[in-house]
Order: C-alpha cells, then structure tokens, then sequence
C-alpha cells in the first residue's frame, strides 16, 4: 500500500474528509489546501512532518520497529 492509501483509509476509519483534516492542519499552524494535500500524497512528495501531523490528527502515531 503507498502512503497516499495508507492516509486515506486512515482518514476514512475516522469518518473524516481530507477537507476536514486540511482545515485542521491549518488550525494547528500548517496552512495547507484539500487541493494541496491530495496533490502532496499523489505526487509523493508529502514531508514526514505533515505525514506525523496527520497521523497525530486522526488519532494514530508512527513508530519505527526493527524488523
């Protein structure tokens, strides 16, 4: 699964739009666009700060674990 699917369910599990996680990522400083996110995770080239914004928004953090 790529990130861009990766969020998306993610966002879906929460019963959010990526309108909705747009708008609350412009309320906690990182002024962005639904246009604009969904063009970032298309084009893969979402930075890992917004990917943990995100995560942190819908609930969910990123942990690294050895293999």
């Amino acid at each position: 699964m790529s990130i861009r699917e990766d969020i998306k369910v993610l966002i879906a599990r929460q019963a959010l739009t990526m309108t909705k996680v747009a708008e609350l990522l412009t309320a906690r400083g990182t002024k962005t666009s639904p246009k604009s996110l969904s063009n970032k995770l298309a084009r893969k080239t979402i930075k890992f700060e917004e990917v943990r914004e995100i995560a942190d928004i819908l609930g969910y953090k990123i942990e690294f674990v050895e293999k």
